[in-house]
């Protein structure tokens, strides 16, 4: 296995311990990202977690943009790398206490075309009718800064949509369900109807990977918790 960049700790490695002792355990997170899916995932596997938002003047979507000729699993590791560099700049920059901040980007791809958000309705229709009746790759890519290490991994799936109509996929559309996702579309909603096969990770298809973020959270030191998944998880300023 070859050596990862300095500074930067591959799972496979950082995963042969249990929990690292050059760490001290943290007791919650930083997320770095606006999706309930994340926040209910991580709640989910008892991780604590407080928001880190961007501020008011930051464009977090200049750091979606594609580069010509990228691979979809290099688009999405980049973007995911440079969310987190905005979120380790966000911590310091409001002097909050320090804790492992966690940053993850999801992609839809269909051969190495790249499906992002859909711009518009127009958008999220045309992106449904070329993902029907095909099967397409979802790549999530997880990343979580804990002082100067970084852990990194990569979640891929395969999922099958039947052949949509295009009555189905206008009815869709209507719903609003398609805007703000990749691909166009949520698995956990009423797309799952159309939904033929998928082969996995279903947390991941949902836009975090719940078995390589547990591992990566171990490597980085953070402690899971039992906790009431009605407690609200507060943003922070």
């Amino acid at each position: 296995m070859r050596c990862p960049p300095r500074g930067l700790f591959c799972l496979r490695a950082a995963c042969r311990q249990n929990w690292p002792s050059r760490f001290s355990v943290a007791d919650f997170i930083y997320l770095a990202s606006q999706s309930p899916r994340r926040r209910q995932l991580l709640e989910q596997i008892g991780v604590r977690h407080e928001l880190l938002l961007p501020d008011a003047g930051e464009d977090t979507e200049v750091l979606e943009t594609v580069l010509k000729d990228e691979a979809p699993a290099t688009y999405v590791r980049r973007v995911t790398s440079l969310k987190l560099d905005a979120a380790a700049a966000r911590l310091k920059r409001r002097h909050l206490p320090p804790a492992p901040v966690l940053c993850s980007d999801t992609t839809v791809a269909l051969g190495r075309l790249i499906y992002g958000k859909p711009i518009d309705a127009a958008d999220a229709a045309r992106m449904l009718r070329e993902l029907a009746g095909q099967t397409h790759r979802v790549l999530t890519a997880v990343a979580v800064q804990q002082g100067r290490r970084r852990f990194e991994a990569l979640s891929t799936s395969r999922v099958s949509f039947d052949a949509m109509t295009a009555a189905e996929i206008r009815s869709y559309v209507a719903t609003g369900e398609p805007m703000g996702k990749a691909g166009a579309y949520a698995i956990q909603g009423r797309v799952a109807m159309h939904i033929a096969r998928i082969s996995g990770s279903y947390s991941g298809i949902m836009g975090l990977p719940l078995r390589e973020t547990a591992m990566l959270l171990r490597a980085a030191g953070v402690k899971f918790t039992i906790q009431n998944s009605n407690k609200p998880c507060h943003k922070t300023s």
